[in-house]
């Protein structure tokens, strides 16, 4: 076999092992402890099998890699066509990663229906997994409203109080917002007679595309609003903290972790990959939402009495750094978002499972249940500091660098925008330290809390590694970013020619 053809088989069990793992749950009699380790297995053995790409990819060059190109339906043109660049390379691995982590953080917190519960996580990673591989746009589609239905269900079926809610309010956003986008890619299809992000994208760079030039704004939008909702970019956000606080640990992992990730690789992918023109002329009312849900976000997360919106609140404050850095068209600031997707699919995914162990213990999130749990379960407050630490920014940990990477290239396209991010800076200290002090330090207020178990076997197994991962993200950024930069080169250049023509006139 030789290495091409390895190298696209890999890239396809990568995606498809979960679902056929998935399916193979579906035969499996109701023993909810072998249900349980046939799952951890299978997403252990994808996420080994997706070490295979990062081991073999070839840092420097720009383009996609692990390409597969299958006919996959005649009429229309529909291709299986996947693949991977620098920037989804990581996006796929931090999806992997997590995974087996949501299995281990629901061990002992989903009783009910277990085999249903890891049978819609496993669906849920091959959908997540091919939304960053696929380089057809119906493809891409597919799997990006493939994630929608296995996400409502982990929240409708397994979440807690306003969980039926919180499913259909975060499943009608995220429709609704990608028939947009499923309009703007018919629109490109009945022009190009095809579905193919790189033949598509070619088209449009050589203005081969009819009646582009009117479309283009239009477009440009279709693709924009779908993605702004999954993100959530200010003021598209209401329906995040209501399922974050509904959804099991694993779903919020997930969600927070992966899902809200789909939003800004839209947006670096095909925002700017397919309209740099429009990306150039709505950058500055993009850049102001995304400062106002850096500011906003921080501010709200800063007030929330219940542990787990605050943390939905901080997700929508660190996304707004994602959109800025994209929106800056720096080096830098493309860089550290890509940086700060990963940074904080770590960081938060952890802080959520660290919220859902206490709340396995007291079945609650209210932050004014809990006081001096530092005394009470020591090792429990020791990891959640470091993940704090981590989320926060603290220099040698993941946060620090992409903030600091965005930040710069803020600065570089306005100074006033890296000045006004900059401040979420200070606020997500602000906000995170002080949740942490009410939480851990100080007299035990609750008699309750007295007895409270300390992290066990299987929960130290699905926190620390995120809390190893944050910190080698640290100390070691240019494992991650030797990767991205060629593919952040690759999609800067079309904005940089422009830019260098509107100079020469």
């Amino acid at each position: 076999m030789n290495t091409n053809h390895l190298d696209s088989v890999v890239l396809t069990l990568v995606t498809l092992a979960p679902l056929a793992g998935g399916l193979l749950l579906v035969l499996l009699p109701r023993r909810d402890r072998d249900i349980r380790i046939f799952s951890l297995v299978i997403s252990l053995l994808t996420f080994i099998l997706s070490l295979h790409l990062p081991v073999y990819f070839h840092r420097s060059l720009p383009g996609f890699q692990y390409e597969v190109d299958k006919q996959w339906i005649s009429s229309p043109n529909i291709h299986y066509h996947m693949g991977i660049d620098g920037i989804s390379l990581w996006l796929l691995l931090l999806t992997t990663f997590l995974t087996p982590l949501c299995v281990l953080i629901s061990w002992k917190s989903v009783h009910e229906r277990v085999k249903e519960f890891f049978i819609i996580l496993l669906i849920l990673e091959t959908a997540l997994i091919g939304v960053f591989t696929s380089l057809d746009l119906f493809l891409f589609y597919f799997f990006w409203e493939a994630t929608l239905i296995p996400m409502a269900l982990l929240i409708g079926m397994f979440g807690h109080e306003r969980k039926v809610y919180a499913a259909v309010k975060f499943f009608l956003y995220t429709m609704i917002a990608s028939v947009f986008m499923l309009a703007a890619i018919l629109w490109l299809y009945a022009q190009t007679g095809t579905f193919d992000f790189v033949i598509i994208r070619d088209q449009i760079a050589h203005r081969a595309i009819p009646h582009l030039p009117a479309a283009a704004q239009w477009l440009f939008l279709g693709f924009f609003l779908a993605f702004a909702v999954k993100v959530p970019l200010f003021p598209f956000h209401t329906w995040l903290p209501d399922a974050h606080v509904e959804a099991p640990t694993a779903g919020s992992v997930l969600l927070a972790g992966v899902l809200l990730k789909m939003g800004t690789y839209g947006m670096l992918r095909f925002n700017l990959g397919l309209f740099p023109e429009q990306a150039r002329h709505n950058a500055p009312w993009i850049i102001t939402l995304a400062l106002i849900g850096i500011i906003y976000g921080a501010l709200v997360a800063m007030v929330q009495p219940n542990m787990k919106k605050l943390i939905a609140y901080s997700s929508v404050s660190h996304l707004g750094f994602v959109v800025l850095g994209i929106f800056s068209f720096t080096q830098a600031g493309l860089n550290g978002a890509v940086f700060v997707m990963l940074a904080h699919g770590v960081a938060t995914g952890d802080l959520f499972m660290l919220a859902g162990v206490v709340h396995e213990r007291r079945h609650t999130y209210e932050i004014s249940e809990f006081g001096g749990l530092a005394s009470v379960a020591p090792v429990y407050a020791a990891s959640f500091l470091f993940i704090v630490l981590a989320s926060m920014g603290l220099p040698l940990l993941n946060g620090f660098i992409g903030e600091f990477l965005v930040l710069s290239g803020a600065f570089q396209a306005r100074a006033l925008y890296g000045i006004l991010a900059a401040t979420g800076v200070i606020w997500s200290a602000a906000y995170l330290l002080w949740m942490y002090q009410r939480v851990f330090f100080g007299k035990v207020t609750h008699p309750v809390n007295t007895s409270m178990r300390d992290l066990i076997g299987f929960e130290k197994a699905a926190i620390w590694p995120c809390a190893v991962a944050a910190l080698v993200m640290g100390v070691a950024p240019i494992l991650w970013l030797g990767a991205i930069d060629p593919a952040v080169q690759s999609a800067l250049a079309p904005l940089d020619q422009l830019a260098s023509k509107v100079v020469g006139q």
